[in-house]
């Protein structure tokens, strides 16, 4: 009789690692919508200038965020939200902050986002105009 059990726990617990390791993820790939929202004018005008990347509604969870600034890729200044999920959809956030003298001095923002191998980008052009 205990053989049965031990055979019926073997058996339990294959079909738990199969389900949690071996199935595919539920649910069809939902692409990140990303958005970027350049400062405020008011925030130009002080010490500092924050640009925020917002991206949302996507499945499964796993997007990547990262920043360029003029064609270079940029780490310093930048934070990341954990993301977060909601009726099997997730979203997170990602903010640059850049001194003003380096707000002045860059053209060309974009938050780059890698969800299942596909690169998708959301950018800001600068104008003369704004520093």
């Amino acid at each position: 009789m205990q053989g049965k059990r031990v055979l019926e726990l073997q058996c339990v617990f294959l079909v738990f690692v199969n389900v949690l390791c071996l199935s595919p993820a539920a649910g069809p790939t939902v692409k990140p919508s990303v958005s970027l929202l350049p400062p405020s004018s008011l925030q130009i005008s002080g010490d500092s200038a924050a640009l925020l990347c917002l991206l949302s509604s996507y499945s499964p969870q796993g997007a990547q965020v990262s920043w360029t600034l003029d064609g270079s890729e940029i780490t310093e200044g930048v934070q990341t939200s954990a993301e977060s999920e909601r009726d099997g959809r997730y979203s997170r956030s990602s903010v640059l902050t850049l001194s003003k003298a380096r707000w002045e001095k860059g053209e060309l923002y974009v938050c780059k986002v890698t969800h299942e191998g596909a690169p998708q980008e959301a950018s800001f052009q600068k104008s003369q105009s704004q520093c």
